[in-house]
């Protein structure tokens, strides 16, 4: 696209901070609420866009954002432009900065993005300790600092933060932002440099630090035609093979909540004609959700299961606010005459968006209801497919006998239409896992949104966030997900004692807690890993894809996260087949915990591996011999 002028080499993405909150509109956009896993897909989707160049040749510019505790777009009266978030240094550390960490250190990000808000009432865009200090200096980033757009003008005209424009100039830039985006450094600084608030040194280390990224995207080394990829074009966008990686990235990501005696796969002899109703059940635009490209073409759900069945189609509502009944009648009468009955329900971007946070987690409108009499009326299974970004509180279709089956597919994309098909028909065998926790709307009396804590605080009945802290009901748990064939584990070979060599003995001011804990700065971190190694069994009769998720639970009695995501791995497995799998554990990042100081410790005695349904115990415990 950009070799054909119609686009250029920086793509601000990817949005890798963390789901704290289900309200939150922006959820569609990013990896879930577990910080191993968003670290993970931060490093390997950076890596992505930017190639595999030579030294420090970039094929496109990534960046990711926004830096950092920023979950909040707009709600009850508070919005990003003014909110101050207060965080902890140990939820800083341990989970909010995590994904950028390994942005930087593993994906080697071009840029970071700071966010409009605060963090302990600080912008973040002029607080050096966030940008100079970690991000330049600890992480050592090798690129530049931007802005989120206008937020060196919102900290200025909203926050107040200083008394004069040049004076917010002045401050970002020597915080260590490069470049603004926006007009409000442009049309300041150079009034801020004659004041003497900001160095010329400082202006031109921005200016390297920019300047530096485009060199390294080749923006100054002639006709893109006599560059690595100069050969590309606009042609090559859609392609056969990169309109099939739609389609397969959409068979991933759908999710099988429900099914409830067997009642998926359908099948093409049994059910001839589908009635097809609901919202999102005949949408385009929808299924690419926000900060898209052009897509290719578009494949419908309705579209989709008429390519398998006979379909009779109704919307039951206009729209996903679904506001009136107008619809309601002919769409239960529609589901009187099918072998099989296929709701698609759920949300767009008239629900949650950027700026636009959900004031509850229920479906919109009259949409439960219009579930609930199609069910009864269905002549057929009723199947409910449900588009979102967020989670949705859908207990009462959980628990209604006459819906067999629940799929959740998020927002699937150009393709998503056919991959729904493929997956209710049986040609794709569904495989996708949870990346939140769905909880039930009763929660959100007890959460505030502006409340940035991850431990629950009994004193306060504050029951925490994400499935690491949070001990109460649930819909559906962080990483569920069903399959038309049934997975078994068993865990193969792994470790029962993991030794913890002592180093940098002269920074210990004591021995006596090492029993417990030992700070990651007293320990060879680059030395400390160990495998697990696991034979995954398909035990059924259809071919599939499974993620295998390996947790981690601490010590007893510690005041760490209940279990935590250390290891993942998909794998595909024809029927009745076994495969060994191999997943690594880094000790210092997975079997960690921070004190409430920002330190980073591992917990002595004895740890629990869970995968599945099998427990694996093993202990940490000090190398002795170090210790002279």
């Amino acid at each position: 696209m950009y070799n054909g002028g119609q686009a250029g080499l920086t793509y601000w993405s990817p949005n890798v901070n963390i789901l704290r909150d289900p309200r939150w509109g922006r959820s569609q956009e990013t990896p879930g609420e577990d910080p191993i896993l968003s670290g993970k897909y931060a490093a390997n989707y950076v890596k992505g866009l930017q190639g595999n160049g030579e030294g420090n040749r970039l094929k496109v510019a990534a960046c990711c954002k926004h830096y950092t505790a920023y979950d909040l777009d707009n709600w009850n009266g508070v919005d990003r432009y003014h909110y101050n978030a207060k965080v902890s240094q140990q939820d800083l550390e341990e989970t909010y900065n995590v994904p950028f960490k390994s942005c930087v250190l593993e994906g080697n990000v071009a840029s970071v993005m700071c966010s409009y808000n605060q963090v302990n009432g600080i912008p973040t865009c002029a607080n050096p300790n966030i940008l100079k200090d970690i991000i330049r200096g600890q992480w050592n980033l090798n690129g530049y600092i931007v802005s989120d757009c206008d937020s060196v003008g919102v900290l200025y005209d909203s926050q107040h933060y200083t008394k004069t424009p040049e004076e917010a100039a002045a401050i970002t830039i020597k915080a260590g932002l490069d470049l603004d985006c926006g007009p409000f450094l442009k049309d300041h600084t150079e009034v801020a440099v004659n004041r003497s608030l900001v160095s010329e040194n400082d202006i031109n280390t921005a200016l390297t630090n920019t300047i530096t990224v485009q060199m390294r995207l080749g923006l100054f080394d002639g006709e893109p035609s006599s560059q690595p990829f100069g050969n590309l074009g606009p042609s090559d966008v859609c392609s056969p093979g990169h309109q099939q990686l739609a389609l397969d990235a959409a068979h991933q990501g759908i999710v099988l909540l429900k099914n409830h005696g067997r009642t998926l796969p359908l099948s093409t002899k049994r059910h001839k004609t589908i009635v097809v109703i609901g919202p999102n059940s005949n949408v385009t635009d929808t299924m690419i959700g926000n900060y898209a490209g052009v897509p290719c073409g578009y494949t419908t759900p309705l579209q989709g299961i008429g390519r398998y069945a006979k379909t009779i189609h109704q919307p039951g509502c206009n729209d996903v606010s679904c506001y009136d009944n107008e619809h309601l009648g002919a769409a239960v009468a529609a589901a009187e005459h099918g072998d099989a009955t296929v709701l698609v329900i759920g949300l767009d971007q008239s629900i949650e968006a950027e700026s636009r946070d959900r004031v509850d987690i229920l479906l919109p409108g009259r949409q439960q209801e219009l579930i609930s009499r199609v069910a009864a009326a269905s002549k057929g299974p009723t199947i409910l497919v449900l588009m979102s970004g967020g989670p949705v509180d859908i207990s009462f279709a959980k628990r209604n006998p006459r819906i067999g089956a629940i799929l959740w597919v998020g927002y699937p994309g150009q393709a998503g239409g056919a991959a729904i098909a493929d997956v209710l028909f049986g040609s794709k065998n569904p495989g996708g896992k949870l990346p939140m926790t769905w909880y039930p709307q009763k929660y959100l009396a007890k959460v505030p949104m502006t409340i940035m804590d991850l431990r629950p605080n009994a004193k306060l009945g504050y029951p925490g966030r994400t499935y690491r802290f949070y001990k109460g009901p649930v819909v559906y748990p962080f990483g569920y997900g069903l399959s038309y064939t049934k997975f078994t584990h068993k865990v193969v070979e792994a470790p029962t004692q993991v030794p913890i060599p002592i180093v940098n003995t002269q920074s210990l001011t004591s021995l006596k807690n090492l029993s417990k804990n030992v700070e990651v700065t007293h320990t060879n971190c680059n030395s400390l890993s160990f495998g697990v190694h696991i034979e995954v069994q398909n035990n059924g009769l259809m071919d599939g894809t499974h993620t295998l998720l390996v947790f981690s639970s601490p010590p007893i009695g510690r005041m760490v996260a209940q279990k935590q995501l250390v290891g993942f791995q998909k794998v595909h497995l024809g029927a009745n087949s076994r495969q060994r799998v191999t997943v690594n554990i880094d000790v210092c990042k997975h079997l960690t915990f921070v004190d409430k100081f920002g330190n980073r410790k591992i917990p002595m005695g004895q740890h629990t591996l869970h995968i599945g349904a099998i427990h694996h115990t093993f202990s940490c415990k000090i190398l002795l011999a170090n210790l002279h």
